[in-house]
């Protein structure tokens, strides 16, 4: 089940009164407990009231209303979304809590509504089915979408003239012989037992993902990855860089939509658009 855990505002924390460094660090070690017992969903502090609004409902009329509001006790200072068997299992987690005020505090645990709890009102099933799909759609939106390259046997070599050329930074490598798991029989060309396998590694601030896959016949073609620069300076020194054993498909020009912008594909097959970001 899942259930929302409220913490009830105090004087304290409407009057905008940070924790002591002692109960940030002990809250942070709780939270780590929840984390690592798979309970955690999600977790904020709030701001006070006095830096929020109220909107009221009557009918068709809005009305807003700037805090401070003076109901302390019925506030909330913040709240976690947890995932528990049980309630008695959501009590014996805020038994240990510590005392997230400076001042005596309450914590309320409140059953969160399941879209099965709804079906006496939608018999045919109609408003779950819009529900699931909004849920899928939330996943999706915070989904990431990374770039995947298979150097065919030249995924190191590839990492090494990224560094040097992209300032890129690995962050991971595994050859096929490190596999936790055996590798499947005849799913490696002879030779790639000592291949990479998978590796992460940075440019900028995206990461990309890569291996020399299972064998040498892998091609680039279709796509081309997009390389943003601040200067043309940069763009100039990437664009060269990338150049040294390619081919350059498109010479460094300025467009309309860039000051600075050329495609090239690399030594290993990869296809560039270098550009300098125009505000």
């Amino acid at each position: 089940m899942k259930v929302m855990v409220i913490v009830k505002a105090t004087k304290s924390s409407e009057a905008g009164e940070l924790p002591s460094p002692e109960l940030l660090s002990a809250m942070g070690n709780f939270n780590e407990e929840l984390v690592k017992a798979g309970i955690m969903k999600a977790g904020e502090g709030l701001k006070p009231s006095s830096e929020a609004k109220r909107i009221h409902f009557a009918g068709n009329s809005r009305t807003v209303t700037d805090g401070p509001f003076a109901e302390t006790k019925e506030l909330i200072a913040g709240y976690w979304l947890w995932e528990v068997n049980s309630m008695q299992e959501a009590v014996e987690w805020v038994k240990r809590c510590p005392n997230p005020m400076p001042e005596d505090s309450d914590i309320d645990i409140r059953p969160v509504y399941a879209l099965e709890d709804f079906a006496s009102i939608d018999p045919d099933g109609t408003e779950l089915e819009k529900e699931e799909v909004l849920i899928r759609t939330m996943a999706l939106q915070e989904s990431l979408v990374q770039p995947y390259l298979y150097f065919s046997g030249r995924c190191e070599e590839a990492l090494d003239f990224y560094e040097q050329a992209l300032a890129a930074t690995v962050t991971m490598k595994m050859r096929f012989n490190e596999s936790p798991d055996p590798v499947p029989e005849e799913m490696l060309q002879v030779g790639f037992e000592s291949k990479i396998m998978h590796a992460s590694f940075t440019i900028g601030k995206m990461t990309i993902m890569a291996s020399d896959g299972c064998d040498d016949k892998t091609k680039f073609s279709g796509f081309r990855l997009t390389l943003s620069v601040p200067t043309e300076s940069v763009a100039d020194s990437a664009f060269a860089a990338l150049a040294d054993g390619g081919t350059i498909d498109m010479p460094l020009m300025k467009t309309f939509w860039s000051p600075r912008y050329g495609m090239v594909t690399d030594k290993f097959g990869v296809g560039w658009m270098v550009m300098v970001s125009q505000a």
